[in-house]
């Protein structure tokens, strides 16, 4: 009955009139002042405007000098900070008005602040300070008042990522020069490896990235991440590599102009061998798998392959080390040329074809790139790039340029082994019809699994038998599927459709 009464009186106080006073004819509630600034309706703000509406605040903490903080209005503000009891009141989502005035960028309103006796250091969510909110929305003036007024340049926020990170990652450039003047560290480096250049690198930012080569950032610096593996960087990592990675080849040409070197692979490969997997990256849920770049500049992929190798790039260098998991491609001795056979990627391959590369060179195991196109390697079935026609187009390409069809490299894997992990029966009739000898590729691998048993599911990613592949293969094999099939050995019986 209590929470009845209690609901209805509260009904009722909705009703009755609030607490007002008259302005301009009209009966107006004891917010209208905070209200008025938040609709930037500053001739009603100016009207209103009085020690006491001073310190109204709205419900979720918002006052009217946060909201003229927030337009970038100098002259309500400069009237509230004479009138409010705290210039530095914090909302409900403990922002300041000097912090808003920061991320907005509004210079003025910021120095009015700050000549009010604002807090530059003060920390508000996400334990950020006003020069960082400020280093983002790029405000030379605005940093440079903050400076002035000591903000520690150094500041760290939640992630422990610094101002001069957040202007590299902007690309604010100019907003670099005020930081670094002012005594910011130009190689603090994240748990994650990550400095203010790996930021700039990442993002594609030119202009920041020349800039803090020119406060004496290292070009050749490595980054050494205290995780490795899934989304964290490769120990070694560069600034190049984080470019090409991302696709930022105009960056990364500058970035080899000034020094860094085109046949680094101190993370494990150099920028040739990146692109086969920017160009064309690996799909599902797999770690390795990534969308495509946006990446950014005015130079194409393959121009840049042209131009890194005319500035010193080896178009036949061979990855020195590197290991595989079971069923992968191994890296170590790759090539360009043999990571963009895998990739079923034909214009790159031409390309570096043009440039000198060297089709015939394998991997450490002696893995083509005939075998590389035709699937071996491939992990996860539908997760690697390339279509049946891509894989027809480039293993026939192949086989122009001479490579052995009936190739087998160390782990005793074939073209066949290969169709069989891609699951494209089409590859394996293509294969058949090109001089793929059963009596060679008939056999199991160092994992014991052969062609046939591979597309019965007994491979890594995947472990659902494919029937079209499977028919494929046995009618490939001719008498022999019949000799393989063994009672005492299951893993051996032909698929009866």
């Amino acid at each position: 009955m209590l929470i009845r009464y209690a609901f209805l009186f509260a009904f009722l106080v909705t009703l009755l009139p609030a607490t007002c006073h008259k302005a301009e004819g009209q009966y107006l509630t004891d917010l209208s002042f905070v209200n008025a600034c938040e609709k930037a309706d500053w001739e009603i703000a100016s009207k209103l405007i009085s020690p006491e509406s001073a310190d109204q605040s709205q419900p979720d903490g918002m006052t009217g000098l946060h909201w003229a903080a927030f337009h970038g209005d100098v002259a309500i503000v400069s009237k509230l900070v004479r009138l409010m009891n705290e210039i530095d009141v914090r909302n409900e989502y403990q922002l300041t008005p000097l912090a808003i005035a920061a991320l907005n960028g509004h210079a003025e309103v910021g120095r009015e602040l700050l000549d009010a006796g604002a807090d530059p250091n003060v920390r508000v969510s996400g334990n950020a300070t006003p020069l960082l909110l400020a280093v983002r929305s790029g405000n030379v003036a605005l940093v440079q008042s903050l400076v002035d007024q000591g903000a520690d340049v150094n500041v760290r926020e939640r992630k422990q990522q610094t101002a001069l990170m957040w202007a590299a990652a902007e690309g604010h450039a100019d907003v670099i020069d005020v930081l670094v003047h002012a005594g910011a560290d130009v190689n603090v480096a994240l748990p994650s490896g990550f400095t203010a250049m790996m930021f700039a690198a990442r993002e594609g930012k030119i202009e920041a990235a020349l800039r803090l080569l020119g406060h004496g950032v290292d070009v050749k610096t490595k980054m050494k991440p205290k995780r490795t593996g899934g989304r964290s960087p490769r120990d070694g990592m560069s600034a190049l590599m984080l470019a090409v990675e991302s696709a930022h080849y105009e960056l990364a040409l500058k970035l080899v102009e000034a020094g860094a070197d085109p046949n680094d692979e101190s993370s494990g490969f150099a920028p040739l061998h990146a692109m086969a997997w920017v160009r064309r990256p690996q799909n599902g849920d797999d770690p390795t798998g990534d969308p495509r770049p946006r990446g950014s500049g005015a130079v194409p992929a393959l121009e840049f392959v042209r131009q890194i190798v005319a500035a010193g790039a080896d178009v036949n260098l061979q990855l020195r080390r590197g290991r595989a998991d079971k069923g992968r491609l191994s890296p170590r001795g790759a090539t360009p040329f043999l990571l963009a056979s895998q990739t079923v990627d034909l214009p790159l391959m031409e390309t570096l074809l043009e440039l000198g590369a060297d089709p015939m060179l394998t991997n450490h195991d002696e893995c083509t790139a005939l075998l590389a196109a035709a699937g071996v390697g491939n992990h996860h079935v539908g997760e690697h790039p390339g279509t049946v026609a891509e894989v027809e187009r480039a293993v026939r390409w192949l086989v122009d340029l001479g490579l052995d069809i009936n190739a087998v490299d160390k782990n005793g894997e074939t073209a066949m082994h290969g169709a069989a992990y891609r699951c494209f029966p089409e590859t394996v009739k293509l294969l058949e019809s090109l001089g793929a000898d059963p009596e060679i590729w008939d056999h199991k691998n160092v994992h014991g699994w052969s062609p046939l048993i591979i597309s019965k599911g007994y491979r890594p990613g995947s472990f659902k038998p494919d029937p079209p592949t499977i028919l494929a293969i046995s009618e490939a094999m001719g008498d022999r599927a019949k000799e393989s099939a063994d009672e005492n050995d299951p893993d051996s019986q032909r698929y009866e459709p």
